[in-house]
């Protein structure tokens, strides 16, 4: 999932939770912690040798927090993969791109398209799996596959390209 703190976007990764022992990636550096949560919404979190304390007041969507620690305050939301996707294929039905791209790490299920195929908006041009759930990429206008740079099996990563597409001009 993406955390977006004040300017900065961190991509964390939740790798194993076992009681307050959470390790985690951030920016696929990994990271191990040691966190207790307190029924007043503070938390103490133990890093490196190092105790921070925290405390976590929860926006209404529950999506975005205002932590305050000693002498500082953020503002941190959380961009989970639903709502990661539904920005993506929002912005992708507003206007065709000349390429498709993963909206998130995955793993290519199918390609029914090939270079030279000429596809009408609404055509299912790719079908990613992430966080065990398909999902199907189609195009928006008619276009022409010029390339397809992934295989059924492919892991993906996060904006990697995987389709180039020729637009059809409007008229």
């Amino acid at each position: 999932m993406e955390i977006h703190i004040g300017d900065r976007v961190a991509d964390i990764t939740l790798v194993n939770k076992d009681g307050n022992h959470v390790e985690l990636t951030i920016d696929g550096k990994p990271c191990a912690v040691d966190i207790v949560m307190a029924e007043n919404g503070s938390c103490s979190i133990l890093h490196n040798g190092n105790s921070y304390n925290a405390e976590l007041i929860r926006g209404e969507n529950g999506k975005n927090y205002d932590v305050n620690m000693f002498y500082r305050s953020y503002h941190v939301d959380i961009v989970d993969t639903q709502a990661k996707y539904l920005r993506m294929h929002k912005s992708a039905d507003e206007r065709q791109s000349d390429k498709i791209v993963a909206p998130m790490p995955g793993k290519v299920v199918s390609v029914p398209v090939k270079a030279g195929d000429e596809l009408k908006a609404g055509d299912i041009a790719i079908v990613l799996e992430a966080m065990k759930m398909q999902s199907n990429y189609k195009v928006s206008a008619d276009c022409t596959v010029k390339s397809v740079l992934v295989a059924e099996g492919d892991a993906v990563q996060d904006h990697q390209t995987l389709i180039e597409l020729e637009l059809k001009p409007t008229i």
